[in-house]
C-alpha cells in the first residue's frame, strides 16, 4: 500500500529528475498559490494515490497490448495539478512556446512532450492528468479539504515549522489569509 505514495519519489536518472523538477516548479507552484501549502500537500498525497490506483487498473489492460513503463517520479502529480488548473481556468487561450493555444490543450501538448523524457511513464502521466481533470470538473468533490481544517493544520507541526523557515514561501490554507498576504 505504501507504494501508492512512494513511487513519486523514485527516479532512475538525473535527466528524469531534472525534468520532473522543472515540471514541478512550473506547474505545481501555481497550484500551491491557489490552494495553500496545506492543501497542496494534502492533494499531493490524494493525487498520488488516485493516479496510482488508476495506473494499476489501466496497466493491466494496456500491458497486454504494449510494454508499459513503471510509474515513477512526481510528474503524474504535476500533471494532476496542471489538469486541475487548466480545467478551472477562466482563460480561454494562453501563450505556449510563442503560439496562442486554447488552455484546455496545454496539458495534452505537454503530455506529448513528456513522452520523450527518458524513463517517464506516459500511462502514469496520463493517469495523473485524468485524475486532475476529474477533480477540476468536480467529480472528486468529496475529497476536498475544508478551509477550516486547512487553517487548523496551518498551526500544527510540520506546517508551523515551515512558516518560520527564512526564504521559504509558505502559503496559508484559508483564502482570506492568502488574499491578505498577497495584498501586503
Amino acid at each position: 500500500v505504501h507504494r501508492l505514495v512512494t513511487y513519486i519519489f523514485v527516479y532512475e536518472d538525473l535527466i528524469s529528475l531534472t525534468c520532473g523538477a522543472i515540471v514541478i516548479w512550473c506547474f505545481a507552484g501555481s497550484f500551491e498559490k491557489n490552494v495553500g501549502t496545506v492543501k497542496h500537500c494534502f492533494f499531493t498525497v490524494v493525487f498520488a494515490i488516485l493516479a496510482g490506483l488508476l495506473y494499476l487498473l489501466l496497466e493491466a489492460v494496456v500491458s497486454r497490448v504494449s510494454e508499459v513503463e513503471d510509474a515513477k517520479g512526481f510528474m503524474p502529480i504535476a500533471f494532476a495539478t496542471l489538469g486541475v488548473s487548466t480545467t478551472r481556468s477562466r482563460m480561454k487561450r494562453t501563450l505556449l512556446f510563442g503560439f496562442r493555444v486554447p488552455v484546455v490543450l496545454v496539458p495534452w501538448f505537454l503530455l506529448f512532450v513528456a513522452w520523450f523524457i527518458p524513463h517517464c511513464s506516459l500511462l502514469s502521466n496520463l493517469c495523473g492528468l485524468l485524475v486532475g481533470k476529474a477533480y477540476g470538473l468536480g467529480y472528486c468533490f468529496c475529497l476536498d479539504l475544508p478551509e477550516s481544517v486547512a487553517s487548523k493544520l496551518d498551526q500544527m507541526f510540520p506546517f508551523s515549522v515551515l512558516k518560520r523557515i527564512p526564504g521559504l514561501k509558505y502559503i496559508p490554507g484559508s483564502s482570506a489569509e492568502r488574499r491578505a498576504s498577497e495584498s501586503s
